[in-house]
């Protein structure tokens, strides 16, 4: 009976086939407007998320704060971080794979007779785990170098193709600013930031080095701190502050003169705002399922009224009132999938333009595409169940005398 019911549904939609396309549009820009934004805000989301996995794994920051007046906080210098904060946390701190001294400049590099502006940071070997750069050529500083503030550096691939491609820079030696530094690292590339930066336009230098021929101070102004696979970072975090404020004599009842901000809990912010907001765009996009909703139950009322005799004469030589119930359903439920998988291949289409004009990946969702559909389904067969049921309840002997 539901092969015979599907039989007659997809006969009387070739019958009307542009009536059923105009019906069929409500359904189908609602599901590909919903497959679209989810898909959209899934490749993003997971953007967002590897490029803050990028900078570094289970990644602690530390910063000066800020002063503040105030009960508690008045008085209080935000001043840099210097070696004896570096020393204490290297001792004190447990669970941790890499602490990294850090402070940069803007500044201008030069080979020959090109230049290029970037950004110069003065730290240590840890550096690299810390923030899991990994080298296409060279090493990473020697603790030597370190220690003694060797005039050597390590590249990132935007600054390597503009001053020495097609050539490799690691072996020469370049200008940063007006200090001649020995190249003996070339970093692999990480590509964009989530904050749109390029984080190959690097040079990295000995912390020492820097101090003295760059910045001209001691000011440690970021500590990276990089806590082992397996720690809970919230741990890691209190024990920081505790050193911290041990170190910095931040009494009790004051406010914190730095900030401690946990990587992976901005990764999680930013999915979660990135989820809400793709939630509430499908939402918005999912009012058009309702239009086509009653889109259906307006053509499958006009279909009733046009197919009041042919009701009637079955009716009439001994169909059910269920017959022709689960008839009209049946209509209405093909209409309606019909307008889902159309909605679900224009949504992913569109989809996969739109992640290609933002380079983003596409990840279509395997659950949500079924979501679509099944609901489509269910759009039709609410819609479709009171015109199917005024079907149904038709006078037989009414119906035969209908013009």
């Amino acid at each position: 009976m539901l092969w015979e019911a599907f039989k007659l549904a997809v006969l009387s939609v070739r019958r009307n086939v542009l009536r059923s396309i105009l019906t069929l549009l409500g359904i189908v820009i609602g599901v590909g407007a919903v497959i679209a934004m989810v898909t959209i805000g899934d490749g993003t989301t997971q953007k967002v998320t590897n490029d803050l996995s990028k900078l570094g794994t289970n990644l602690l920051t530390v910063q000066p704060g800020r002063s503040m007046f105030g009960p508690g906080g008045a008085g209080q210098e935000n001043r840099s971080f210097d070696d004896r904060t570096i020393a204490k946390l290297r001792s004190e701190l447990r669970g941790v794979r890499a602490i990294a001294p850090a402070a940069n400049r803007a500044a201008t590099v030069i080979f020959g007779a090109l230049n290029y502006a970037t950004t110069v940071t003065g730290t240590d070997s840890e550096f690299f785990t810390a923030q899991d750069w990994t080298f296409a050529e060279g090493r990473p500083f020697s603790d030597g170098e370190v220690r003694s503030g060797s005039a050597a550096c390590v590249i990132g691939k935007s600054v390597n193709d503009a001053l020495f491609a097609p050539d490799s820079a690691v072996g020469k030696r370049m200008r940063v600013g007006n200090v001649s530094c020995d190249v003996i690292g070339l970093l692999a590339p990480k590509g964009q930031g989530a904050f749109g930066n390029d984080q190959d336009n690097t040079v990295i230098m000995p912390l020492r080095a820097f101090q003295r021929r760059i910045a001209g101070n001691t000011r440690i102004s970021t500590i990276y701190v990089s806590a082992q696979d397996g720690a809970d970072t919230q741990l890691v975090m209190a024990n920081i502050e505790q050193i911290l404020r041990e170190v910095r004599r931040v009494g009790p009842g004051q406010d914190d003169t730095f900030t401690v901000r946990d990587m992976s809990q901005i990764i999680s912010t930013m999915t979660s705002t990135s989820t809400l907001l793709t939630g509430l765009l499908s939402a918005v996009a999912g009012v058009s399922l309702l239009v086509g909703g009653i889109g259906i139950m307006n053509i499958m009322l006009v279909s009733v009224t046009e197919r009041t005799r042919e009701i009637g004469i079955r009716l009439a030589i001994g169909a059910l009132e269920r017959q022709v119930l689960t008839q009209f359903l049946v209509e209405a439920l093909v209409l309606a999938l019909m307008g889902g998988v159309i909605g679900i291949l224009l949504g992913l289409a569109l989809a996969g333009m739109a992640v290609q004009f933002m380079a983003i990946p596409f990840v279509p969702n395997p659950s949500i595409i079924a979501l679509a559909f099944l609901f489509s389904g269910a759009i039709g067969l609410g819609f479709g169940f009171f015109p199917a049921r005024r079907a149904a309840r038709l006078d037989p002997i009414d119906a035969l005398r209908h013009e």
